[in-house]
This record gives structure tokens, sequence and C-alpha cells, in this order.
């Protein structure tokens, strides 16, 4: 079944002000939330960087939505702590919240002063990430010594049915390895021939018949030029290469590289339009691939405006024909 999503951005508005526009979208029709799970924003212009595990209990409570976060377990997050937060939301909430985990970034996760590892080091972690927690989820008593330590944890909360535990990837390569351990795919929005590629990845390394799930990163506000500028003053320092984006280390260094992007540059990685119509012919390309969970993510601050517009004329179009 199709599912169209708000994508809840905490790098860039306040928990409560998240909130709300969960509830709205809600209220217009969408039919699923995301969000992110960032210690820092990308740029000081985003400007936050809100608690997403807090505020998944609360929005859930608030909502009647499922709800997913995309976590880096194994530096800032022990996985045993995630398997617990993820099994704890997952029995209040039953079968209204899934989980995708990825390597992370280092922009959020050298706080702790470990060293960040190499792209190798961090597969090798996030996969006895994953077998840590599905072993949690199963009951099991887990000792563990390799990139990551556990020591006879057992999980004595655990939900009637365990959450869908996706894998993140942006590449092909990893989204090939991801479709080997996953019980589903989430990527992110990119030119059509690269997101093909990222799909064909999938189902050749293990996720054919797994379900799919695309964050859609677009702008829509009153005009295009408004839309266009909105994308560029907040997102021009998250259009990078992947092998840079999960480098760099604070918000200041994404700013100076932002400062070299051209707007042209924008156009390529965000659907930049103030047509409802142009906006529901890309969705339709991304149900096409084969994407059944798209979330979309108003890059620009104009949130009211693009979820009750989305609300009106975008999700029934797409609903209806599902």
């Amino acid at each position: 079944m199709l599912r169209i999503g708000y994508h809840a951005s905490h790098e860039q508005f306040k928990p409560s002000t998240l909130l709300a526009y969960a509830q709205r979208a809600e209220q217009a029709g969408f039919t699923a939330v995301s969000c992110s799970d960032h210690f820092h924003p990308w740029s000081s212009q985003q400007g936050e960087s809100g608690f997403a595990w807090s505020w998944l209990g609360a929005a859930l409570q608030a909502t009647n939505l499922p709800f997913g976060v995309v976590n880096a377990p194994g530096q800032r997050y022990h996985p045993a702590i995630i398997a617990q937060a993820a099994a704890t939301l997952a029995e209040l909430f039953p079968e209204r919240f899934w989980i995708a985990v990825g390597t992370g970034q280092a922009l959020n996760e050298h706080i702790t002063g470990d060293r960040w590892p190499a792209k190798a080091d961090r597969n090798t972690r996030l996969k006895e990430c994953v077998d840590i927690i599905r072993a949690l989820w199963n009951g099991e008593t887990v000792s563990h010594k390799g990139l990551v330590t556990v020591e006879e944890a057992t999980l004595y909360t655990r939900p009637a049915v365990k959450p869908l535990l996706f894998g993140a990837a942006v590449t092909s390569q990893t989204a090939e390895w991801v479709g080997s351990w996953a019980d589903g795919l989430l990527t992110i929005s990119q030119p059509k021939e690269q997101l093909r590629d990222v799909v064909d990845a999938f189902r050749r390394g293990g996720g054919e018949g797994k379900p799919m799930s695309l964050k859609v990163q677009l702008s829509y506000a009153q005009n295009r030029e408004a839309a266009r500028q909105g994308a560029y003053e907040q997102w021009r320092a998250n259009i990078f290469p992947n092998a840079m984006l999960t480098e760099l280390r604070t918000p200041a260094q994404f700013e100076m590289a932002g400062a070299l992007v051209d707007r042209s540059e924008i156009d390529k990685m965000v659907r930049i339009s103030a047509d409802v119509n142009q906006q529901i012919a890309w969705l339709a390309e991304d149900i096409e691939l084969g994407f059944e969970r798209l979330f979309l993510h108003n890059v620009n601050r104009e949130q009211p405006r693009f979820i009750d517009d989305f609300g009106e004329k975008v999700l029934p179009s797409l609903l209806k024909s599902a």
C-alpha cells in the first residue's frame, strides 16, 4: 500500500513546531511521518537539532500516523540502547514505528571523541549493531566483542510485533549490501538514473520484494523563485557527494563548502517547482520505480503552505491512482 509521508526535519525546526506540523500533515491527508536524528544541524541557517527519540514519543501519542527515524548506532548510540528505545516505542504504539539504520556522519558522531572510522569499518560496525539489535528483540542475552562491545544484555520489554528495520543507503554499492540484511531500503531522491541504479542494486543484493522508502528532497513555495531561494538558503550545504557529507565535522565546515555552491547545482539535487502538477509527475516516477513509501521533505521554511497545498492537490491524485 502506498504511503505518502511528511518528513520532520529536526535540523530546521524546534520540536514543538515540528509536532504541530506533524499534526497538520495528518489533518491534510499525509499517511506517515519520518524524522531525522541529528546532534548538529548542517548549518547555522538551519539552526536546530532536537532529540528525535523524545519527540517521537510525543508525536506518536499526538497523532495516529506511523513514524520512522533514521539512526546511526555504533558510536554516539550504543546498539543495546537503540534496541531498547525502538522496542519501547513499538510496544507503546504497535506497528506504528520503524527504524532505518545507517553508518552516520562525522557531523554527529565525532562528538564522543572516538575515532571516526573508515567507511569499510563503519559498515562492519553497523552490521554488528544490526545483529545485536535483532538478537535483543528476539529475547536473547547478548555478549559481543568486536567493533562494539556488549556484555550480558537482555531486553525485558519487547513488543509483540518487532519494528521493521530498514537499511539507509545513498549509493548503489551500499544499497546492494543493505539488500542482504535489511527489512527494506530507505534512500534519498537524486537524478533519476542514479536513483534507478540504487533500486537495481538493492534488488540485486537480496532486496527483491522488500519495501522501499524514498525521502524526497523538494522545494515548494508560492513561486519558483521563492522555492529556489529557500532551497539555496536552507539546503545548499547538503547536496555534496555522500563521501563528503559523511566526513565534514562541523556546521561551520558545511557552511564554508556551501558558500561555493551555485544555484544551478541546487536544481540538480532538489526538486524545485511551485507547480503541483510538476511535483505530481516527479512523484509518479518514484512510484513507477517501485517506491511504496514517499517521505516528502520541503527543504525551505514554508511548511504550512506546502502541507496544505500538497494535502489538497498532490496526495489525492497519487493515492487515488495507486
